[in-house]
Order: structure tokens, then C-alpha cells, then sequence
């Protein structure tokens, strides 16, 4: 059972779709007890870090969260704004973050000076030779991103696929049970489907 966590920010319901038609039983938790039992968890997330933060710490779910990852070693998604909620910080804000992978939160406007930000549309994601999460997908495979901030890894082995905007960031990240991706995979056909069914099956 893959559980999506509803803290009031995300795509849900896109997650909740993509997951009914691949015939993979998927539900939503707003509360600590309907995260009992979880086997896989997708923490989505959009907008602001600081206030993607408070609502989760506010939402009753980040102890019996901190629990599943942390001691239970129950494999986590963190999608967008809730991929950089896995590290320490952001320069975004100033709550601190999961700590669940080690690095921070950085702006793009340090490698991209000459491009928009935010980095919005399609680009490529190169992932590691041998990482499960990218199975069966063509290297580069292509995802919808949006956002302004990239996660910066402390251990550059924590980073399993990277993309180009004005420089080399890591679009995708892994840390034991605990995975982020940058982009969307619910926005993203066909990549995003493979993505979050290879998930399903880790």
C-alpha cells in the first residue's frame, strides 16, 4: 500500500490517479494513525519551504513520520518543495528541515545568473547506471520541473540523477530507504508513470 501524506500541500490527487491506473493500491493520510502500517510513503510538496514545514510539523504526522523513516526504515518519496524537505535546511526559510538525507537547501540563482528562475518546463535527468528508482527508463529521461532551490548534498554519492540549468544540480536523491526527487513525476507521462510504479516496487 503506498501512502501519500496529506499535510495540506501537493498533488494528491495526481499521485492517487497515476497509482489507480496502474491497478496499485494507493491511499491518503491526514493524521498520525492512518499512517499506521505504511509500506511506502510519498511526501509531496509545492510552494515555500518554511510554510511546507509548518504545516507538516503542525499536522500531528511528523513523529509517527520521523518513526517509519527513521527507525522502521520504511522506504520515503519526497516529490518537489517535499524532496527538499528531506534535507537540514534551506536558504528559502528558516524552520529546519527532516535531516533525513544529509545537505540543505540552496538557490538557483547562484549557477543560473544568465536563466529564469524558476526553472520551469521539461529537461533531462541523467540517473545513476544502477539505480532501482530509474529502472527501465532511457538515460536521459525527461521531467516536468518546477522550482526555484536545488538540493546541495553533503556526500555527492547521495545524489542518483542530475540535470542542467546554468549548472549541474541533483534532480534526484537517495539516502538508504529515503528518496527525493527535484521534478514531478505526476506531471510527467510516461517517465513519471515508470518512476512512481518502479517505486511502488522497491
Amino acid at each position: 500500500m503506498i501512502t501519500i501524506v496529506d499535510y495540506g500541500l501537493g498533488n494528491v490527487n495526481a499521485f492517487l490517479n497515476v497509482y489507480r491506473r496502474l491497478n496499485i493500491a494507493a491511499r491518503t493520510a491526514s493524521r498520525a494513525e492512518a499512517l499506521q502500517g505504511a509500506v511506502k510513503v510519498i511526501l509531496p510538496g509545492v510552494g515555500a519551504f518554511d510554510h511546507a514545514m509548518a504545516l507538516l510539523n503542525q499536522s500531528g504526522m511528523r513523529e509517527t513520520l520521523d518513526d517509519l523513516v527513521m527507525r522502521q526504515q520504511v522506504p520515503v518519496l519526497g516529490v518537489c518543495v517535499g524532496m527538499q524537505m528531506l534535507g537540514r535546511d534551506s536558504e528559502e526559510g528558516r524552520l529546519p528541515g527532516l535531516g533525513w538525507i544529509q545537505g540543505r537547501v540552496r538557490s538557483l540563482t547562484s549557477m543560473t545568473a544568465s536563466l529564469p528562475v524558476p526553472h520551469m518546463g521539461w529537461n533531462d535527468a541523467e540517473p545513476a547506471a544502477t539505480e532501482p528508482l530509474f529502472d527501465r527508463l532511457e538515460s536521459p529521461a525527461r521531467f516536468y520541473f518546477l522550482h526555484s532551490y536545488y538540493f546541495d548534498c553533503d556526500r555527492p554519492e547521495d545524489a542518483i540523477a542530475m540535470a542542467e540549468y546554468g549548472g549541474r544540480f541533483a534532480c534526484a536523491v537517495r539516502a538508504r530507504n529515503v528518496y527525493g526527487v527535484q521534478f514531478h513525476p505526476e506531471k510527467s507521462h510516461h517517465y513519471g508513470v515508470q518512476l512512481l510504479k518502479n517505486f511502488a516496487g522497491l
